[in-house]
């Protein structure tokens, strides 16, 4: 059997205060319509998935629309003024 745990009135020493990143429950609850589409996957890339998935407790699909979510979310962010310059001309030049 377990020992059980007895907790003290100790000082916990320094802490570190960690930004919210969870998502809100309403952001949770919110399901995204989905659109079906038909891809060819290499065969390595699925096994992958699937081994991952098992590990995990979930669908392979599942993990494999979340990363492509992810990657479209963030290459959908607005490019900075920097990053929007054409090449070979300075900003002084315009």
């Amino acid at each position: 059997m377990r020992e059980k745990i007895r907790y003290t009135d100790e000082p916990l020493g320094e802490l570190k205060v960690v930004p919210d990143f969870l998502p809100s429950p309403e952001e949770l609850a919110f399901r995204e319509e989905g659109v079906k589409v038909t891809i060819a996957l290499s065969k390595s890339s699925i096994e992958f998935f699937k081994r991952e998935a098992a590990k995990h407790g979930t669908q392979y699909q599942r993990m494999i629309r979340r990363l492509l979510d992810t990657y479209a979310r963030h290459h959908s962010r607005p490019l900075t003024t920097r990053s929007t310059r054409t090449r070979g001309k300075s900003s002084r030049s315009r």
